[in-house]
């Protein structure tokens, strides 16, 4: 067989395995080394490429980010600062229809600057903002969905894990990415909180409640103490990065430390939950290593395989224009977010289509928030969709159904699809703030 051959196999290889239940870098990591193998008839040469691929990856200077925002998010999620937020958000739109879904959007939001998880996200709120929107009458649907669809706010609004991850396949700057998410996010925040309340006035039935009397204001104090602890957080980090007075991986570093600070001064961590944290921490680095150094050894494979550039030459060779290319790559995402989750689909896709976005000079920042916005589609969309998943055994109602957390998370993956189609067609909105 040709290189090209074995390069389209493999990919095959890789899909079928990582939806098969196979662990992903596994599945990246044994099908490339494989297939270099096959390729170069070479086996020191794969062995060699697998030992430079895991030294890159450990020695590069900017993984240090991942840690360290990851211990962050923990503890901040420890701490209760996402709970506070909630509260806050919830008196402010207490008597608009729909209003504490808007509530939970902004307070996702808000969560998502300091966590930059999905998947905490779907979990926190799922225990705050959903029993609250049920006990006022709220469609349950509507209920689990908004829920579903703010909590992608955590991939997409920095710092996120993804858009780490990107930047390493891309080898493009943390920082850099970290500014480019921030005005996609807060249009995907408005866009929902618009969308919910297009919903409560022409489709009041979908999101159901009842009118709340007059609840008791916080006073200006109490608003502060929940609200100041994370508004100086998201200031320190992402103020830093963008005044440039720190790197991502100094800003990584001062919001942990700030957020541990938050956290004893609130006296809500004690040694076993500072362990913990350390412990999660450890885990999640490590398996995020594990797909890096899996996704470097899986682009070497390509490039020797020729799929990128025959990949270019295809689509030069078809004349397409470039709303053809972006269509079919939104397609190609949309498609493997019925299949994959996040990161499988950044790591298989954007490597094939790196070389054909420089070659029509495109931003790769641009590009990277294109591929995260349109990967974390799919985690609204079955068969997968983690982030439904993660509310149904979070919420552990035999009432709600998945199908129910599915359809309720239909129109926020609609908006997401209108938002995508919005930064194609205007890059400068992810580009702006760098």
């Amino acid at each position: 067989m040709s290189p090209i051959e074995i390069g389209l196999i493999s990919v095959g290889a890789i899909i079928f395995l990582i939806y098969s239940g196979v662990y992903i870098p596994v599945a990246l990591g044994v099908v490339s080394f494989i297939s270099i193998w096959l390729m170069r008839d070479n086996f020191m040469l794969a062995l060699n490429l697998l030992k430079v691929a895991v030294g890159d990856s450990a020695m590069e200077y900017s993984f240090a980010t991942i840690p360290l925002f990851t211990f962050m998010g923990l503890i901040v999620s420890k701490a209760g600062l996402g709970k506070d937020i909630y509260e806050v958000m919830t008196l402010r739109f207490r008597k608009v229809k729909g209003g504490i879904g808007m509530a939970t959007v902004g307070a996702n939001a808000v969560f998502a600057a300091v966590t930059g998880s999905s998947i905490a996200s779907a979990s926190v709120f799922t225990k705050v903002s959903v029993p609250q929107m049920i006990g006022q009458d709220y469609n349950p649907r509507f209920a689990v969905g908004v829920v579903a669809g703010s909590s992608v706010l955590g991939m997409i609004i920095p710092p996120s894990a993804m858009l780490i991850i990107y930047s390493f396949v891309a080898e493009q700057s943390v920082g850099d990415m970290f500014l480019a998410g921030v005005i996609p996010g807060v249009m995907l925040a408005v866009a929902y909180v618009a969308a919910i309340w297009f919903m409560g006035r022409y489709t009041p039935d979908f999101v159901g409640g009842r009118s709340v009397g007059d609840t008791e204001w916080m006073s200006p104090r109490e608003i502060a103490g929940k609200t100041l602890p994370t508004v100086f957080l998201i200031t320190i980090v992402l103020g830093g990065i963008y005044t440039g007075w720190l790197t991502a991986v100094e800003a990584g570093a001062a919001g942990a430390l700030v957020a541990l600070v938050i956290a004893l001064a609130r006296r809500s961590m004690s040694l076993r939950t500072f362990w913990d944290a350390l412990l999660e921490t450890g885990h999640i680095t490590a398996a995020i290593l594990f797909l890096i150094t899996a996704a470097s050894i899986y682009s070497r494979m390509l490039g020797l395989a020729g799929l990128p550039n025959q990949l270019q030459d295809l689509l030069a060779g078809s004349e397409a224009s470039f709303w053809v290319v972006m269509l079919l790559y939104i397609v190609l995402m949309l498609f493997l977010g019925t299949l994959l989750d996040t990161s499988s689909i950044i790591l298989i896709v954007v490597p094939l289509f790196l070389p054909l976005v420089e070659v029509l000079d495109m931003s790769l920042i641009w590009f990277g928030i294109i591929t995260v916005v349109g990967a974390e589609i799919g985690l609204l969309t079955p068969p997968l969709g983690i982030s439904c998943f993660v509310i149904k055994s979070t919420l552990n109602d035999p009432s709600i159904s998945l199908k129910d957390v599915f359809m309720g998370a239909l129109p926020f993956a609609f908006v997401m699809l209108i938002v995508l189609l919005i930064l194609i067609q205007f890059p400068i909105l992810s580009l702006a703030l760098i």
